[in-house]
């Protein structure tokens, strides 16, 4: 009777890994479970530019129970080989999302990468087109007020040089 309970709580325990995965999704992407066997039901395609050129795939796991080895007992654990077996399974099942943990890191980390590449070059270029585009208010109104004052001279000068002019004719008549 306890080990048909025992039984019972061990397969209850496998379809909640196995809710656990299909319930992992993000965006319409699972990651961690799809139906089929294909890897590209669940590959995750980032694109780095307009153009697609540069591009990360991100292939997704079946870490369901079934995808990680676990099947579901039948019986009820009538022997001791059953149960040795069945705890066994788990241990070894722990292997794969470490190791798929790392391949996610590591894709994790170029995208960062990319992320923050494209942050800075974005940054870089609204600073070179606000320094194109927007100009210092102050300075170009004192540059305007000193091309005001070099006409105002300029046309003074030409007024006082004419003068000038007039007055050494009317000495010479």
């Amino acid at each position: 009777m306890v080990r048909s309970s025992l039984a019972t709580q061990y397969n209850q325990i496998l379809q909640q890994i196995t809710q656990q995965a299909q319930d992992s999704g993000y965006n319409g992407v699972n990651l961690l479970f799809r139906n089929g066997n294909s890897a590209a039901d669940n590959t995750l395609h980032i694109a780095f530019n307009e153009r697609n050129t540069s591009a990360l795939d991100i292939q997704g796991v079946k870490f369901d129970a079934t995808g990680l080895g676990l099947e579901a007992v039948e019986g009820g654990f009538q022997s001791d080989t059953d149960i040795t077996a069945a705890v066994e399974k788990p241990i070894s099942a722990t292997t794969q999302p470490r190791r798929q943990s790392f391949t996610f890191g590591a894709n994790l980390s170029v995208v960062q990468n990319r992320q923050d590449f494209s942050k800075n070059l974005i940054n870089i270029l609204d600073t070179g087109s606000a320094n194109l585009v927007n100009a210092d208010l102050n300075e170009e109104a004192a540059n305007s007020q000193a091309l005001s004052t070099r006409n105002a001279i300029a046309t003074s000068a030409l007024s006082l040089a004419n003068q000038a002019q007039q007055g050494i004719l009317q000495l010479l008549r």
